[in-house]
């Protein structure tokens, strides 16, 4: 193994085997502390009591290793200080559930502090023109803390089924990784390694059938410390565009998050609240199961990661065809009426066997909603 090599999988392996280690403290305290994910409506796929304090894990297993191995370089105390932040107001969340007004005002509190402490996108490629576009004070603070609090949320949302936010969190941070490594960014190559580690190392704990969830204080942390760390190396590169190699990587989490928030606008609800409309939510409803929905939206962000390297090189026709891949086979998963029907057929003869014994029992029958 060169020394390139340690420098790169070093931190991944610490990152990983903390949060490795971390996660079963985790199980244990999260009951004790009061951070439990009690089913109380529709929208839980879970139907037991589930500890959801694993973003500890993810935390000391990131924060750890990027302070023993890049601690000191450009950015980085800035992200980290946003990091910490984002930890902290995801796990008041977990345990008071802040209304949905107050959440986002820390989220903006916190990519304020990280912007004050020089983390910034000060300009992106000029496509009308030669050079870049230079961002001035004002325009520069509310595209970061946009393109900040926006990421957060993406991955935020997704966090509905065993295993999807950290494994998608650490698919999309090995892409940006690489491209970042490929262009000669090896700063923010080292850190997205190190948050694919500690991703990963929580993914077994919470891998269907998950034993504990990361809860808002995990996939907020993970979506603010890939928005964060993608754009210390990539705003340096005039080949790249600060923001669109992340955007292509998490094309996941943002679709789904346009779309509900679109879905929300035209029913003329609240945007924070919930639903089970989410991609995941509709994928199981059209018959897959928890670990073949996972997977399936695995493998569509592993394809974005694609695209996203891709287009980093300038292939725009691979690019282009493989984003259209991408998009049908969303539009497959979504409109797959078959299954939706055979899974909805199954749920009422379960109902009418479940009926026909509360008849032979004498027992009270319920109507279902």
């Amino acid at each position: 193994m060169t020394a390139t090599s340690m420098e790169l999988w070093g931190p991944f392996l610490l990152a990983f085997a903390i949060s490795l280690a971390v996660t079963p403290f985790a199980i244990w305290a999260a009951p004790k502390i009061g951070a439990m994910d009690i089913p109380k409506d529709e929208r839980r796929v879970h139907s037991k009591a589930m500890p959801r304090f694993g973003g500890i894990a993810i935390y000391m297993g990131s924060a750890i290793a990027m302070v023993v191995f890049i601690g000191d370089a450009k950015g980085i105390p800035g992200a980290l200080v946003g990091c910490t932040l984002i930890y902290i107001l995801g796990l008041i969340d977990d345990l008071k559930n802040l209304k949905a007004i107050y959440k986002l005002a820390g989220q903006v509190v916190c990519a304020s502090a990280a912007y004050g402490f020089g983390l910034r996108i000060q300009f992106i490629t000029n496509y009308f023109g030669e050079g870049n576009m230079i961002f001035g004070d004002v325009l520069c603070y509310f595209v970061t803390v946009i393109w900040l609090v926006s990421i957060t949320n993406a991955l935020n949302l997704i966090d509905g089924l065993d295993g999807l936010a950290a494994g998608v969190s650490a698919i999309s941070a090995l892409c940006i990784g690489y491209v970042a490594y490929i262009h000669g960014q090896y700063i923010p190559t080292i850190a997205m390694m190190i948050i694919a580690g500690a991703a990963l190392g929580f993914l077994p704990y919470n891998f269907h059938p998950a034993k504990i969830f990361m809860g808002d204080s995990g996939s907020e942390l993970l979506g603010f410390a890939i928005a964060a760390f993608s754009i210390l190396g990539t705003v340096k590169s005039a080949t790249i565009v600060v923001m669109i190699i992340p955007a292509l990587v998490l094309g996941l989490p943002i679709f789904d998050t346009v779309f509900a928030i679109i879905r929300r606008v035209i029913r003329k609800q609240p945007i924070g609240v919930g639903d089970k409309e989410h991609l995941h939510h509709r994928i199981i409803k059209a018959g897959f199961g928890q670990r073949r929905a996972v997977m399936l939206l695995y493998c569509i962000s592993g394809i974005m990661g694609i695209v996203a390297t891709l287009y980093s090189r300038g292939y725009m026709i691979e690019t282009l065809g493989l984003s259209a891949v991408a998009i049908m086979l969303v539009y497959v998963l979504l409109s797959d009426t078959g299954n939706r029907n055979i899974s909805l057929k199954a749920q009422k003869i379960k109902d009418g066997k479940e009926e026909k014994a509360n008849e032979g029992s004498g027992k009270p029958q319920h109507n279902k909603k």
